[in-house]
């Protein structure tokens, strides 16, 4: 029996993903993981962009957002502010937040309104090139 690990994904709608996996590979701010089981236990920050997710052989790709991940060497638990399989990603509304993000970046923003703004972007970016990547 091939070894795995448990991945918990949570959203502020909650979980998204909760199942034993092989491997998942995860996008922080040092760059592209990969965790399998029995890893060294990790506290890190998760940026925007592609998670992997092979289960059973075969790969799942989720759009994320920011979040927190915490591995020990059974689970992987993240908590993120967007996780979306590639297959559920609306590509029109993505573009559509992408547009309206940038507009706004092109006003007269307050420092907290361009952070806010630019987490937006990022999130639709994120969906936009796993989408396109993974054309379903």
């Amino acid at each position: 029996m091939t070894d795995t690990v448990k991945l918990e994904i949570v959203t502020p709608a909650g979980t998204v993903y909760s199942d034993d996996v092989e491997t998942v590979a995860l996008p922080t701010i040092t760059g592209q993981i990969g965790v399998y089981p029995q890893h060294v236990p990790l506290i890190t920050q998760m940026v925007p962009g592609e998670m992997i997710v092979r289960k059973d052989g075969r790969d799942l790709f989720i759009a994320t957002g920011e979040g927190l991940i915490e591995v020990t060497a059974r689970r992987v638990a993240i908590l993120t502010d967007l996780a979306v399989p590639a297959d559920r990603i609306d590509e029109a509304k993505a573009e559509e937040a992408r547009q309206r993000a940038e507009a706004r970046l092109r006003e007269k923003l307050s420092t907290e309104e361009v952070a806010a703004v630019n987490a937006s972007l990022a999130r639709s970016l994120a969906q936009l090139r796993v989408k396109r990547r993974r054309r379903m």
